[in-house]
């Protein structure tokens, strides 16, 4: 009886063993796989990141640009603003003389500071949009010179991508500053 039961039981670890071995072969074949496979794709892909906002703030082109263009706007922003303190001015004056004004000198004053407020809200809309196009059409030739600043980088440093939004980024794959001193250049 006990014979019966020795030769099972040398049977079942006979099974056992023979299939923790398979186990271990298939571990040890997929190591040795993924030890192959991961140098590979670490060594294959190399990604830079470019912070276009920090170019537009940064880069020397950009500082000038914003300076050219405050310069052309500096004298309509003065007018706005020689306009609006005139406007207050009526308006406190208005405001004072109310209460001795007649009803049809009242309500003239109040159409005229009604036109002014209007004519003075009228120009900024047009400054605004006016300065916001030149802005535009500078930064426009900014951009496109980053960008060939940009390939030129990837060119000449084996890039295989370069990503400019993202969510958050490791700052040895950050290549903006490369970008504003080639800009500068």
């Amino acid at each position: 009886m006990m014979s019966i039961f020795v030769r099972k039981l040398s049977r079942s670890s006979r099974k056992s063993s023979a299939s923790l071995t398979a186990v271990l072969a298939l571990a040890g074949a997929l190591l040795l796989g993924a030890s192959y496979a991961a140098p590979a794709a670490a060594q294959g892909t190399k990604i830079g990141f470019v912070n276009t906002e920090r170019i537009l703030r940064e880069s020397g082109p950009a500082r000038a640009a914003q300076a050219k263009i405050e310069s052309e706007f500096k004298s309509r922003d003065a007018d706005l603003q020689r306009m609006a303190t005139n406007l207050r001015t009526q308006a406190e004056k208005f405001d004072k003389d109310a209460p001795v004004l007649s009803e049809s000198d009242r309500a003239k004053r109040q159409r005229d500071l009604s036109n002014m407020d209007a004519d003075l809200q009228r120009r900024r809309r047009e400054f605004q949009e006016d300065f916001n196009r030149r802005r535009n059409e500078e930064f426009s030739a900014i951009v496109q010179k980053a960008n060939a600043a940009i390939k030129n980088i990837a060119e000449k440093e084996n890039y295989d991508l370069i990503v400019q939004d993202a969510v958050t980024v490791s700052p040895r794959v950050d290549i903006t500053d490369k970008v504003i001193q080639a800009l500068g250049k």
